[in-house]
């Protein structure tokens, strides 16, 4: 701080002294013409003393952004002739912008990104991706003050060589105009003379150059992409989805909205994981579990306590028909009805722009089509111990089918893996009678959550009964249906009826012809760009198989972006943000997250306040004896910029959307304060988090006045 504290004084007291001794004077068009003959005397006497001494002004009017960058560059024409005037400004202008950039990020640029970081946040994306570009095209337009380009790119995370470099390339132009000018001083009335609407027309016209530019090496790059394949004259479809889980069906959707022709094609069940497999079974399965929790524990209720009687293959029933309500939503029938061309079968690039598509029936057809999205989803990640293909392990795929129709659920369950997935399972079989033991690797679970919503959890899962074995490796299966785990003591032997693999899920990229387009890497990922473009610009990833979240919701999100993508270009480029995708683990308590959490914010740098409101205080926990939780607020240090949030509750994914539109539409914590939530409600707890922090930032002052003015009130 000290250190910005003397260059701002120094820099100050310099443009201070520049006004007060009125030194701009020196540096106008009249003193120019009147001292020209002087100005020439003195540079034929000592030559290179005047050329320093010109280019250490220069420099430094340029690095103070001092007004009479102009007239030095007229002065250079008209004292030194073209070329040596042009090579002296040419480089004392980019020096002196160097230095005015390096000042400005010094000095302002570490508060403006911590203030306003996310909002900047696609800036520095764009400047990161193509800086060179965007400066290089302010550069040649001289329309644009030079020492406004200067102080503001200093405010962004652009590298100091790649700005030295381009206002070195980009001002050249300018400078050899400006000093071809001063070599014909005489006729220039005032610097007005110089940009005449031509000049700055054919500036601007120079600014499309980096453009056309990066058109051109576009071009190239797509023909080398391209090369050896043949694009058809026409196309059967504007847009084909391989497949119809959340991501296929959100973009198949909105293409038939916009009536571009689109098919859909799945191979096994619409829907896809989610409905089949994932959210919707898991959530049902949850809530049956809750009931049977709520009947063991009903004295806190005032009621008598028992144990649950229930036949476990009518709890798989249930979850069963509750797929088959939820069916319509995602159906053949309804997408059909929408204009989406919905086809059966699996699909496999013949080349980038055909699918061929083999049917239940063993027949095949082929389809093009001008865009793809790919919404292959993903699969559970099984990881190679030794024995694992005779552990008749299940998945959180397949134990639904594996397990349907038993009366009982697995006496011994292991659960490998300590994240969402793993943790909502562990509760609700240990809930359901099954006695579960969790084995995780890492030193907690939920890793990516905040670390005290992960205590939490593992707290209430330990007080039900679940045996978690947190910091142990799964080294391998044995004979006699058992799991050897080495944690911090040495190989322990854990005895299991049935185990559940949940340590991940892989992205479904292998048999539909991605290898043979070249569209996978050495570790058979599909690179994808952030507006969610493959290798080939116009087959498109969104979902599980793009890699960057795994949530329903986030793949409605990225179908979006690729599906507007797709159909808008090459007119329109939307880059997906991931910073406000809420997220909830359906643990009971439940954990929902938006935005950072402290490790997160701790890890970016970033300068915060963390306001709590603990839910044992909230009337309506209380009241349903759920008092287990909090809210957890991350803003930036001195504002009520919302940067995370986290909270425990029982309802924590329903009283998190607050948080969200609130982060979305860029409104403070304090703006949080003005609905009125009615009582008793889960929703107050947001308000009395916005109270918590404004109580930590009362005007303690204003306050003693308050005071002390209604006690002279009272006489």
């Amino acid at each position: 701080m000290a250190k910005k504290i003397i260059l701002m004084s120094l820099l100050a007291a310099a443009v201070a002294a520049f006004f007060y001794f009125d030194l701009g004077s020196y540096l106008s068009l009249d003193y120019l013409k009147q001292s020209q003959a002087d100005f020439a005397a003195s540079y034929a006497a000592n030559p290179w003393l005047f050329i320093g001494g010109f280019f250490l002004i220069y420099v430094a009017t340029a690095a103070l952004s001092l007004p009479g960058a102009a007239i030095l560059t007229l002065a250079a024409g008209a004292l030194f002739g073209l070329v040596t005037g042009t090579i002296i400004v040419s480089f004392a202008s980019s020096i002196g912008a160097t230095l005015a950039f390096l000042s400005s990020r010094f000095l302002l640029r570490d508060w403006v990104q911590n203030k306003f970081g996310d909002r900047l946040k696609g800036l520095n994306d764009g400047l990161e991706r193509d800086g060179a570009f965007y400066l290089f095209t302010l550069r040649v337009i001289p329309a644009v003050p030079f020492f406004v380009i200067n102080l503001a790119m200093g405010l962004t995370k652009i590298r100091t060589a790649t700005f030295y470099w381009v206002s070195q390339v980009g001002m050249l132009i300018g400078s050899i105009v400006f000093v071809n000018a001063g070599t014909q001083l005489a006729q220039i009335g005032s610097p007005k003379d110089l940009l005449t609407p031509g000049l700055l027309g054919s500036f601007a016209a120079l600014a499309l150059v980096p453009w056309l530019a990066k058109a051109a090496i576009g071009a190239v790059k797509r023909r080398r992409i391209y090369k050896g394949w043949t694009r058809p004259r026409q196309y059967d479809r504007n847009l084909i989805a391989i497949g119809a889980g959340a991501a296929g069906l959100v973009s198949s959707y909105i293409a038939a909205t916009v009536k571009a022709k689109v098919t859909l094609i799945e191979a096994k069940e619409m829907g896809g994981d989610c409905l089949n497999t994932g959210c919707v079974p898991s959530k049902a399965l949850i809530k049956s579990a809750k009931i049977a929790a709520y009947i063991e524990h009903a004295d806190r209720y005032g009621l008598k306590a028992g144990k649950a009687k229930f036949d476990f293959a009518e709890v798989m029933a249930r979850i069963k028909s509750v797929i088959k309500d939820i069916e319509p939503h995602d159906s053949v029938e309804r997408y059909t009805a929408l204009g989406v061309d919905c086809v059966a079968g699996y699909a496999k690039f013949v080349d980038p722009w055909t699918v061929e598509i083999t049917r239940e029936d063993g027949k095949t057809s082929r389809m093009t089509a001008k865009n793809f999205i790919i919404a292959t989803g993903a699969a559970p990640f099984i990881p190679p111990l030794p024995g694992i293909e005779d552990s008749g392990y299940l998945t959180s795929d397949s134990l639904w089918d594996a397990l349907s129709g038993r009366p009982k659920p697995p006496a011994r369950l292991i659960v490998m893996g300590g994240g969402p997935i793993g943790c909502e399972l562990a509760q609700s079989f240990q809930r359901l009678g099954s006695q579960v033991t969790i084995v995780e690797m890492a030193d907690r679970l939920l890793g990516k959550e905040d670390a005290e919503a992960a205590a939490l959890i593992l707290k209430h899962l330990q007080g039900e009964g679940v045996d978690v074995r947190i910091g142990h490796k799964a080294v391998r299966f044995e004979g006699g249906k058992t799991l050897i785990a080495e944690g911090s003591q040495g190989e322990v032997a854990i005895p299991y009826d049935e185990v559940i693999i949940a340590v991940g899920r892989r992205a479904r990229v292998t048999g539909f012809g991605l290898e043979e387009l070249g569209l996978l890497d050495e570790n058979k990922h599909m690179p994808i760009d952030d507006s969610l473009t493959s290798l080939m610009p116009h087959i498109y990833a969104a979902g599980d198989v793009a890699g960057k979240q795994q949530f329903t919701h986030g793949a409605s999100h990225e179908a979006w972006h690729a599906a507007v993508n797709a159909l808008a270009a090459p007119f329109k480029n939307y880059r997906v943000s991931y910073a406000i995708l809420p997220r909830v683990t359906y643990t009971d308590p439940e954990v929902a997250t938006v935005g950072l959490t402290e490790e997160e914010a701790g890890a970016a740098g970033k300068m915060f306040d963390v306001t709590r409101y603990q839910l044992d205080d909230l009337d309506r926990a209380i009241a349903e004896s759920e008092t287990a939780g909090f809210v957890k607020v991350l803003t930036a240090k001195g504002s009520d910029k919302i940067l995370g949030v986290t909270i425990v509750a029982a309802h924590a994914g329903e009283m998190l959307s607050q948080f969200t539109f609130a982060m979305r539409s860029n409104m403070g914590l304090g703006k949080l304060a003005l609905p009125i939530a009615p009582y008793p409600t889960w929703n107050e707890a947001n308000k009395y988090a916005v109270g918590q922090y404004k109580l930590a930032r009362k005007p303690e002052r204003l306050l003693a006045f308050a005071e002390k003015y209604f006690a002279w009130r009272r006489g």
